[in-house]
């Protein structure tokens, strides 16, 4: 193992390489700020996603970005005409991706090393686990992991999921002491509020919860954290801050019937106090995915509920969640993973929030729409979908027929928008039969 600077780190990686980095909380980012100092790539390919910082070199000529989950930062050096795209697939999926990839540079961040030469993956276990000891064994590939202070030492479930790597699997070992990507704790909308009052009803003591990206999850766990009723237990994607907010309130039992005694994530994302919370924290532990986000591990949790957002529904729970007008715009994560474990849950509702409406050049668009154009692109199929929630209500949608459904998807529309979405029924086309008759 070499001990390197974050720029000669950067010369193992060549003009023509390829590089794996995780998701988010998990990328080295004082190596990526590194390479974007040079600028001589002929045809370096980097697959990672949730860019957490925008690193100069993805704006460099020869430099290909392939992202399984679009942030800002992605959406950005899309606009700007860089060469990023997205490849289509559920959080677990990135597994079998990276592998078929197969990067000779695998990178990660982590906590320093502790007095046994073991060093925490910290706020990322995720997807690229197995691919960075992969590559640490192989001798035609590197693991370079950059060793952060400001990270916490957070915990797995050893012996099967330690959450940790060896200084003597690692190739190349990089110091740094770069700030780490935080989310501020935002004050909820009335909008956003009036959709988490009615999601926390269907929230019942001794819920197990998931709580996936965005405003409106994380001010439902919020509202329950200081609200009646207790003894609930955490099964998510992604850590959060509100979901700390639950623990410190001491409404977390963990009693779920699958990793008993601790909340389990895969990773995490939030304020600067949740990391410093996280350090050390035995009450949470972080698995890889496909031990987190498998939908038939989610359904063993007591009364799972499942908490997620969207983009838009059409009037049969058709539901889009990471693009628009057929451009990506985040990713499909763990969302199709909860809503379907979730309901196989005894006790399980899976809940799909969204405001009613969204401002778009000026003008208001219902979010709920009678049918998507040509090339939407469906996140999570209407058979899956439980209930879906705007600042009106609620539409429960499982069990009911076509009809049902469409009518209760307009009771939870905008006022201004029921009306036009009745009437405005999509009607199917008439399709040939195989022997040519109509």
């Amino acid at each position: 193992m070499r001990i390197c600077t974050p720029d000669e780190a950067a010369s193992v990686v060549g003009p023509v390489d390829t590089l794996g980095i995780p998701l988010g909380p998990g990328q080295p980012a004082a190596l990526l700020h590194a390479l974007g100092k040079r600028a001589e790539y002929a045809k370096l390919t980097v697959f990672g996603g949730l860019l957490v910082d925008f690193y100069a070199l993805f704006t460099r000529p020869g430099v290909r970005l392939l992202s399984g989950f679009f942030g800002p930062v992605e959406r950005a050096l899309v606009a700007s005409g860089n060469e990023v795209h997205f490849v289509p697939g559920d959080f677990r999926r990135f597994i079998h991706v990276t592998r078929q990839l197969r990067p000779r540079v695998m990178a990660t961040c982590a906590a320093p090393p502790d007095a046994n030469g073991r060093l925490s993956l910290s706020l990322h276990a995720g997807a690229t686990v197995d691919e960075l000891r992969r590559a640490g064994r192989d001798p035609e590939r590197l693991l370079v992991v950059e060793a952060n202070p400001q990270l916490p030492r957070t915990l797995g479930l050893p012996p099967a999921h330690p959450h940790e790597l060896a200084l003597d699997e690692i190739d190349i070992l990089v110091e740094s002491d770069r700030p780490v990507f935080a989310l501020p704790e935002a004050e909820p909308s009335s909008v956003e509020r009036a959709i988490a009052e009615t999601a926390a009803k269907f929230v019942s003591n001794g819920a197990t919860l998931q709580a996936g990206i965005g405003e409106i999850p994380d001010a439902i766990v919020r509202i329950l954290a200081q609200a009646p009723g207790d003894d609930f237990g955490i099964h998510t994607e992604m850590f959060t801050t509100g979901l700390m907010r639950l623990h410190q309130a001491g409404k977390v039992t963990n009693r779920k019937g699958i990793y008993d005694g601790v909340s389990v994530a895969t990773f995490a994302l939030g304020t600067r106090e949740l990391y410093d919370w996280l350090d050390g924290q035995e009450l949470v532990r972080f698995l890889p995915v496909e031990a987190v986000n498998e939908p038939s591990i989610i359904a063993r949790n007591r009364k799972m509920i499942s908490i997620n957002g969207a983009l838009s529904v059409d009037l049969v729970g058709q539901i889009v969640a990471d693009s628009i007008a057929g451009r990506e715009h985040s990713g499909i994560g763990g969302h199709e993973d909860f809503v379907t474990g979730a309901v196989f849950s005894e006790g399980g509702r899976s809940l799909i929030c969204l405001p009613s409406t969204a401002a778009v050049d000026g003008r208001r668009l219902s979010r709920i729409v009678s049918g998507f154009p040509a090339g939407a692109c469906v996140t999570t199929p209407r058979h899956q979908v439980d209930v879906v929630i705007t600042e009106y209500g609620a539409a429960e949608l499982a069990g009911r027929t076509v009809a049902e459904r469409r009518e209760a998807l307009c009771a939870i529309a905008h006022p201004a928008f029921r009306d036009a979405l009745r009437e405005r029924v999509p009607e199917l086309p008439s399709l040939p039969l195989e022997d040519g008759s109509a």
